[in-house]
């Protein structure tokens, strides 16, 4: 089982390192944000969101919307180490709804939120980073 905790500003470092490698190794998605960038992003998210990281050194990280139930990023450094379900089942807890956006190309987190119970709703949107984005929802 993957240590799960709340985040603190000190590892929006962490986070960054592994936004950053997914998106290096992931072809379709370009590189809009340096590592830096990134971090700065998710250390003023941190006070305002929920946002747990996973892994001692952090190798996961989620930020979530609890008042609209909304998981606005969740990424892995290791795939297959359970780091994305004990995530998850982390904002799960005491919760009847969850919500997400996914990137259409990435049928690999399709995957993934369809064995957690996410099923998608059809919605599209074009999100932030240039890339077309498949909502999915998930209901206890």
């Amino acid at each position: 089982m993957s240590v799960v905790r709340p985040a603190s500003v000190e590892d929006a470092v962490a986070c960054a390192r592994v936004v950053s490698g997914w998106v290096r190794a992931t072809a379709w998605m370009p590189e809009r944000f340096s590592e830096d960038d990134l971090a700065t992003m998710i250390a003023d998210a941190i006070p305002v969101r929920r946002v747990f990281v996973a892994g001692d050194p952090v190798a996961g990280y989620l930020s979530f919307h609890p008042e609209t139930d909304l998981i606005a990023g969740l990424y892995v450094a290791r795939r297959g180490h359970g780091l994305g379900k004990a995530l998850i089942d982390e904002v799960k807890a005491g919760r009847d709804r969850l919500q997400l956006w996914t990137h259409v190309p990435n049928v690999r987190a399709h995957a993934f939120y369809e064995r957690e119970g996410f099923e998608k709703t059809g919605k599209t949107r074009d999100g932030d980073d240039g890339q077309t984005e498949l909502h999915m929802e998930w209901r206890r």
